[in-house]
């Protein structure tokens, strides 16, 4: 559980002087229509410089690249320090493993699949991705509807083949790049034969809405055990999981209705106690649905019995607001916070910009400031064509980044994948948020963390326009400028 604490920190200013900058932008090929390669080779800096990635709404800067030169510390206008506060530590940032994103994948050629996959999971040459999230069994984004059990009786459990043919490959090629990748895991449904109708009154033989039979708890608290048991024989660690994605969510094509009622009772009289009889350290999360309805893990919570199994709560962010949460932190601000799921698509990604700012705050940024120890995106990879996807799912959605399914080759990168990357880049696993205090200009916000190495990372958010920025600490300034409308992540190592 998070607990925000108060020390003593060195005082280190972080010095900001806001002033009207022209930049000079070169403009750059647009990824959503393919293009731009694969990767591009990361500059070293050298000694005395700090690392600055920019990515802009209008796309001139394109997660680029440049320096800043220490100097010596100054006094500036305005005033940035370390309040001496400390927050939560963060565990990664990353996007779902579902076996579209793998299908298409694995129609890459393996030299290609295996640059692509350095470049997100890779910690000292890629990003540094080191959260991902994974489907228990089949969803709207998966090759057929199935789970681990579907002829009844918790003894039929077993591998699907589906997922041995398409998941465990590219985990396998993931974990090599990245043995410290945690993952977060989630059940679109039931089985079929554990499903009454949404009144608990009879059977209910679709993969599509139903409830969970009471009389099946024991049976349903087995299957993941086994399931996690079964991953990490194969070398997949479970680091969370989620007893159902997105409960009131009747309409997907796998789905499972489990008011905050069930939810409460299957954790409390049978997937916790299975837990710990297994000595699973895995966490369990509660929720894993919108903002809108913050009450629902709050009530789980006010159950004692209930909440001595539960590490805390996932949330997306397709109803209500972020500020909705500070309800829910007002009544349990010392349980661990994750954002486990978002899409863009047709309704919100037409053109890169559309969404830029505003959906970096409700996934990544906003949610950080309230304790997040991780943000985990939908689809990692989807075709020009949204595909594959099941009927009755998800028709219209784009991955974090598109292949071009003419050669498996072209990939066009859309604003999950920036998110991601700012984000991995620069605050690594283990890193702790630090208060700061002071002002900034208007529209500009800094989050600063502190990295196990002892380096310094910044996430900065401009929503106003060009500003020049002077940094300092109290062995060095550095003065660069922030583009309008954009998103910075900034590297620091004294």
């Amino acid at each position: 559980m998070i607990k925000r604490s108060k020390m003593i920190l060195p005082l280190i200013a972080l010095t900001l002087v806001c002033l009207l900058s022209p930049l000079s932008c070169g403009e750059k090929n647009d990824p959503d229509n393919g293009g731009s390669p694969v990767t591009k080779p990361e500059e070293k800096p050298s000694e005395g410089q700090i690392d600055i990635y920019t990515t802009s709404a209008d796309r001139k800067h394109d997660f680029e690249l440049t320096h800043a030169s220490f100097e010596a510390p100054s006094a500036a206008v305005s005033t940035l320090t370390l309040s001496g506060d400390t927050f939560q530590t963060v565990d990664g940032f990353g996007a779902a493993i579902t076996q579209s994103s793998c299908y298409n994948l694995l129609k890459m050629t393996q030299d290609r699949r295996t640059a692509f996959l350095k470049e997100v999971f890779d910690p000292k040459e890629g990003l540094g991705s080191s959260m991902i999230r994974v489907c228990i069994g089949g969803s709207d984004f998966s090759m057929d509807e199935f789970t681990w059990c579907d002829k009844e009786g918790i003894s039929n459990f077993a591998v699907h083949p589906l997922d041995e043919q398409y998941l465990f490959p590219i985990l396998k090629e993931i974990f090599a790049i990245n043995p410290a990748v945690k993952i977060v895991a989630s059940p679109w449904s039931s089985p079929r034969w554990m499903k009454l109708d949404t009144n608990l009154k009879g059977k209910f033989n679709s993969w599509t809405s139903g409830r969970l039979n009471p009389d099946c708890y024991d049976d349903y608290a087995t299957y993941f055990v086994k399931w996690i048991q079964e991953m990490e024989s194969r070398g997949f660690p479970i680091y969370a999981i989620t007893m159902q994605n997105e409960p009131l969510n009747h309409g997907n094509s796998m789905s499972l209705y489990m008011p905050w009622q069930d939810q409460r009772d299957f954790l409390k009289n049978a997937l916790g106690p299975s837990l710990l009889k297994a000595n699973l350290p895995t966490k369990v999360l509660l929720y894993d649905h919108n903002y809108d309805q913050w009450s629902y893990p709050a009530n789980i919570l006010a159950d004692p019995e209930a909440a001595m199994y539960a590490a805390g709560s996932a949330w997306h962010n397709y109803g209500g607001s972020v500020n909705d949460l500070d309800k829910y932190l007002a009544k349990y601000p010392d349980y661990d916070l994750y954002f486990t799921e978002a899409s863009i698509g047709t309704w919100n990604h037409v053109n890169f910009s559309d969404n830029f700012i505003a959906d970096f705050k409700s996934t990544t940024f906003d949610v950080l400031a309230r304790g997040s120890k991780g943000t985990v995106l939908w689809n990692l990879m989807l075709d020009q064509e949204h595909s594959p996807y099941r009927p009755g799912g998800c028709g219209t959605c784009w991955g974090a980044v598109t292949i071009n399914n003419t050669d498996y080759s072209t990939i066009g990168k859309n604003t999950h994948y920036y998110f991601i990357a700012h984000a991995s880049k620069v605050i690594r696993p283990g890193a702790v948020r630090l208060g700061v205090k002071g002002n900034t200009s208007q529209g500009l916000s800094v989050q600063a963390y502190r990295n196990t190495d002892g380096s310094l990372g910044l996430l900065i958010l401009n929503e106003g326009n060009d500003v020049r920025i002077t940094f300092s600490t109290d062995k060095h300034s550095a003065r660069f400028d922030v583009a309008g409308k954009s998103i910075i992540s900034v590297k620091w190592v004294d």
